[in-house]
């Protein structure tokens, strides 16, 4: 017995090596490419092959430890990191000054939002067992009557109210036909952009023929001057956090309780036990379909607010179709953070990152903004194909629970 626990213990050891090298060799790569840039900027070739050959050796360690996974992804980040900063080597530095700002880590932030928002709703939906392709649907209907309840009432406050209304019904029509209905909850979601598209293109040519009236009270930004007080970054940090919009912080707030929510409350068990086991779930009392409906709501009201924060966080107006599938970004957040809100978030912080540089990389290095704007849909293809690992959703999701 002593022999057998001596052996668990070894390959544990083992294991455990193999994924602190395969983490540390993955981290090296990535510092290969940013101690290139500002505020670092490394003008030395020697620097990022420095750092790719550790994570290469890292890489290497961790995949004859058996970690392949890792070993992989550390490989992959030594040669990518290598890669990029030889070839930010020959970028002007004024021009990298001029893209990798504060501004940059900001404006990745407001792309994020909305995207946040609706991935969060997918998550809670998801979890409960219903698939939730109307997450576009839902964003644009938030956006549309965020700006419709702004206008009529001069508050933003009652805007943001309109739009989580809207949004919520929204969500009960796709809840009603998948939970009690039964219909293929595809279809369904489906359906639910359509109308959203069709109701809100309507309702804007009638309302408002001439475009959207000036002065629709907005969500206000959240000032925190103090912030440049602080020795020797306090410029960037007040870059990044000082002048943020109220939703984006709301949105951070969110992605916190989503967690708590989720996997530290009753609640929270409830809905993941009506997405993975719904018999069992029901059969010690639990509601399956009052489960399934209050986490489509919610899901509603959320990707609702992402709409929102669009029309009266970001821009101050509205388009049609100015989600421009928003929602289908989100959704493939949540395969790609594999149902939780963390890696989700994660994943909407790369998709806004992709957004955030189409601007700057136009501006100062003279790439074509529409190239640059293609690389978030590329890493929704890539998320969506389970090429980030194998990704595996709630047991029962997109399957209507017939009640015994």
């Amino acid at each position: 017995m002593s022999a057998y626990a001596a052996s668990v213990r070894d390959r544990a050891g083992r294991l455990d090596a193999g994924q602190g090298a395969g983490v540390a060799g993955i981290a090296c790569g990535l510092l290969a490419f940013l101690v290139t840039i500002p505020p670092v900027t490394a003008r030395n070739v020697a620097v990022p092959l420095v750092f790719g050959i550790v994570a290469g050796a890292l890489a290497i360690a961790a995949l004859a430890r058996g970690e392949r996974k890792l070993g992989a992804w550390a490989a992959a980040m030594a040669a990518l990191g290598v890669v990029g900063g030889l070839w930010i080597q020959g970028v002007d530095a004024v021009t990298l000054e001029g893209i990798f700002t504060a501004g940059l880590i900001a404006a990745t932030l407001r792309f994020a939002t909305p995207l946040a928002f609706a991935a969060m709703g997918g998550i809670f939906s998801e979890r409960s067992g219903v698939v939730n392709i109307g997450l576009e649907g839902m964003m644009l209907v938030g956006a549309f009557f965020a700006v419709w309840g702004a206008l009529w009432s001069g508050s933003w406050i009652v805007g943001l109210a309109m739009a989580m209304l809207f949004g919520g019904l929204l969500a009960l029509i796709h809840g009603f036909f998948c939970i009690h209905m039964r219909a293929d909850q595809i279809v369904s979601g489906f359906a639910v952009n359509l109308i959203a598209l069709g109701v809100t293109g309507f309702l804007f040519t009638q309302l408002y023929p001439s475009g959207i009236p000036r002065g629709v009270s907005r969500v206000p930004n959240v000032e925190l001057a103090f912030l440049e007080k602080v020795p020797l970054i306090g410029d960037f940090l007040y870059g990044v956090f000082g002048s943020l919009n109220l939703l984006v912080w709301v949105m951070l707030a969110t992605v916190v309780l989503t967690f708590v929510v989720l996997f530290k409350t009753p609640i929270g068990l409830r809905i993941r036990a009506c997405g993975e086991h719904p018999r069992a779930a029901d059969t010690v009392g639990i509601s399956v379909y009052g489960v399934r409906y209050a986490a489509v709501i919610t899901s509603g009201v959320l990707a609702s607010l992402g709409g929102a924060f669009l029309s009266l966080g970001f821009v101050g107006n509205f388009a049609e179709n100015m989600t421009s599938g928003r929602g289908f970004i989100a959704l493939a957040a949540v395969i790609f953070g594999k149902w939780r809100p963390g890696w989700a978030f994660v994943a909407t912080l790369l998709f806004g990152f992709g957004f955030a540089l189409a601007i700057p990389l136009q501006r100062e290095a003279g790439i074509s903004e529409n190239l640059i704007s293609t690389v978030p849909y590329v890493l929704t293809l890539i998320a969506v194909a389970g090429l980030i690992g194998r990704s595996i959703p709630p047991a029962a999701v997109g399957r209507p629970y017939i009640k015994q």
